[in-house]
């Protein structure tokens, strides 16, 4: 089956190009070795016969596969496509976000990984119950399921549909071959499959990202030619100061901004959190973190190379007509076609590359979704499950989520513009769940009914600014002749998933009031929309009758203010703890019997799993799970809201 691609030579004439047989039996390679990944675990070890080794890969993981397992499940196909896209149109400003990765996987290291892994917890949002009380958990698990189920589908039509606009790929050819062997590995082999399929998708997108940027390069004259034209053009951007929020992107807003928005998804986010639990011991776990920061700012200068050449590339073979009109997002398939096209199988392996990326998200969906269920919605509800029941229902929900993420992709073929929309969710619930997590760990005063109050009101806050912004933005008229991307363009709604980059729209023309406000730079989304959860929260338990710090379980609270002021005398730091004791003086650290019946069912039923070290051995002291709050909230229903 061969297909032409449209592409600019130096006369702006269309070249014709084959999608030949390497170049399928490359895609197909990557296909037969992700599912054959998932049948080898599937079949070897324990046969995934536990809920702890389907989940959490037996907590047997190393530091290096979980760190290259979060660096696939970061750098998804809309990265791939639009880190590109954005250097390409606004120059290299966009590259400072590196700075915020420094502090946004420092934190999680030192903050949310000792605590969630002390704990021993399996979903992230058991750490709400502990903190607050089941409705709190109930709720976050609920806002994380939305989110999620509504954001795999688009992640997984969105490339395919790309591809298929500038290739001609057969666009459910795709989608549906892509969506059943991610089914097959992550279903047949659990979350340890999940991890080295990852391992090995991040090296064909490295390969794939690689091969695009030498051979530009090549075309273009060597890469001081490429930063010698992209600096004649005003490409290569300074560092801008400028304070102001309204500005899309400036120093502050991407090395500050950037810092929650990376908490948010390294922080909370269960797809990840479930990775650092699978580390044999809490060290791996902060290790992987450490190791993940270098990867991720390697990937981030392929990116911006990949736009840079493409630039240069362009300004020297003029684009064809098809070109001039195509989306952002289209541009970087248009340039791999023209650059790679006497090449027979880079193009595969930029397919491979860009499919890579989908898979390594979706496959993190499903593991993560079927997690939260199991130990949200179903363990604490239904007493007494056997662990061979338990693992086949968390592999039947993964098939679940899995068909629905199909099923999700055909409404997305139907979506139209609502496509930007169903983007944007991701990024509006992002922020609010790091506030609330946040307002839990930093201040013992907050009380259950604060959280739910401060989760609702940062999540209307996310929805009203982002719901504005969208509606604000496509009535405006955009600056450059693009047309309609099947990817997002405003970047002010795709905040955690680094959708950043596909691109939003300004106007030269001055705007006040609301309108200003829905313009807010999307780097600033997560915290502002954190910060709203926070306050709130705060106000709401004030009024409420807050916590009292002996009522706190210890384990769940990072003590700031006594690590920062840590020069202060020891009587002045314990009044810094307002009230919350050291675990070594509080007796009820261990947890009560009712929540340990609970957690027993949890994959550990005789003990620490088969490969995971004890405390003696690993130099660690291991730590109980708290205890149940005396604290309880009215009831609250969340409802269910749909754009």
């Amino acid at each position: 089956m061969n297909s032409t691609f449209p592409g600019g030579d130096h006369n702006g004439a269309i070249a014709e190009m084959k999608f030949g047989v390497t170049d399928y039996a490359i895609f197909v390679l990557l296909l037969v070795l992700s599912a054959g990944i998932g049948l080898f675990y599937a079949l070897s070890g324990g046969k995934q016969r536990t809920v702890q080794e389907f989940l959490l890969a037996n907590r047997s993981m190393t530091f290096l596969p979980v760190a290259l397992s979060l660096l696939a499940t970061f750098q998804s196909a809309v990265a791939i496509l639009g880190v590109p896209a954005e250097i390409y149109r606004f120059g290299t400003e966009y590259w400072f976000l590196g700075c915020s990765y420094f502090l946004g996987l420092l934190i999680p290291a030192h903050i949310f990984i000792p605590i969630f892994y002390r704990l021993r917890l399996t979903s992230a949002y058991e750490y709400l119950e502990l903190r607050f009380n089941k409705v709190v958990r109930i709720c976050g698990t609920a806002t994380f399921i939305f989110q999620m189920v509504i954001y795999m589908g688009v992640v997984l039509y969105a490339p395919a549909l790309a591809l298929n606009a500038v290739t001609h790929f057969d666009l459910w050819v795709g989608v549906l071959t892509v969506g059943l062997v991610c089914i097959l590995y992550t279903t047949l082999g659990g979350l340890k499959a999940v991890i080295w399929t990852d391992v090995f998708q991040t090296f064909v997108m490295f390969a794939g990202q690689v091969a695009v940027i030498v051979v530009g390069t090549i075309k273009v004259g060597g890469m001081g030619r490429v930063w010698q034209v992209a600096a004649e053009h005003g490409k290569v951007s300074g560092i801008n100061l400028n304070p102001d929020p309204y500005e899309r992107h400036t120093f502050w807003s991407l090395a500050f901004g950037g810092v929650f928005m990376m908490l948010s998804l390294f922080g909370v986010n269960q797809a990840q959190v479930q990775r650092y639990l699978s580390s044999r011991s809490e060290r791996q776990a902060v290790l992987s973190c450490y190791v993940v920061f270098p990867c991720q700012q390697i990937v981030l200068c392929l990116g911006c190379l990949t736009g840079l050449v493409m630039f240069a590339y362009y300004q020297e073979h003029p684009l064809s007509v098809e070109q001039s009109s195509a989306s952002p997002d289209q541009m970087v398939l248009y340039f791999v076609m023209d650059v790679l096209h006497e090449m027979p199988g880079l193009p595969g392996l930029f397919v491979a590359c860009l499919f890579s990326g989908s898979l390594s998200t979706i496959s993190s969906a499903f593991s993560s979704l079927a997690a939260v269920t199991m130990e949200d919605l179903i363990r604490p509800y239904v007493a007494n499950i056997p662990e061979r029941r338990a693992t086949l229902y968390s592999k039947l929900l993964a098939l679940g989520y899995g068909l629905i993420c199909l099923g999700m992709a055909y409404l997305s073929s139907m979506m139209g513009p609502v496509l930007q929309a169903a983007f944007s969710i991701f990024g509006m619930v992002g922020g609010p769940l790091l506030g609330l997590f946040c307002l839990g760990m930093f201040f013992p005063c907050a009380n259950s009914v604060g959280a739910v109050a401060g989760l609702v009101a940062g999540l209307a806050m996310a929805f009203w600014i982002g719901i504005g912004s969208f509606i604000n933005n496509t009535q405006a008229p955009p600056p450059l002749p693009n047309g309609t991307s099947i990817l997002p363009l405003d970047g002010n709604l795709t905040t955690a998933v680094m959708t950043t980059l596909l691109t939003s729209v300004t106007t030269s023309e001055k705007q006040t009031g609301l309108k200003k406000f829905y313009n807010l730079s999307y780097m600033w989304y997560s915290a502002h929309n954190s910060t709203t959860v926070i306050v709130v929260g705060l106000l709401v338990s004030f009024l409420t009758g807050r916590m009292r710090g002996e009522a706190v379980n210890p384990r769940t609270i990072f003590p700031v203010l006594p690590r920062l002021f840590c020069c202060l005398p020891s009587k002045y730091r314990d009044k810094l703890r307002f009230g919350v004791r050291e675990c070594s003086e509080d007796g009820r650290c261990s947890e009560p019997v009712c929540l340990a019946m609970e957690k027993t069912s949890n994959g550990m039923l005789n003990g620490l799993p088969e490969g995971l070290p004890s405390g003696s051995e690993t130099g660690e002291v291991e730590t109980g799970e708290g205890f149940a709050q005396a604290d309880r909230a009215p009831t609250y229903i969340q409802r269910e809201t749909t754009l």
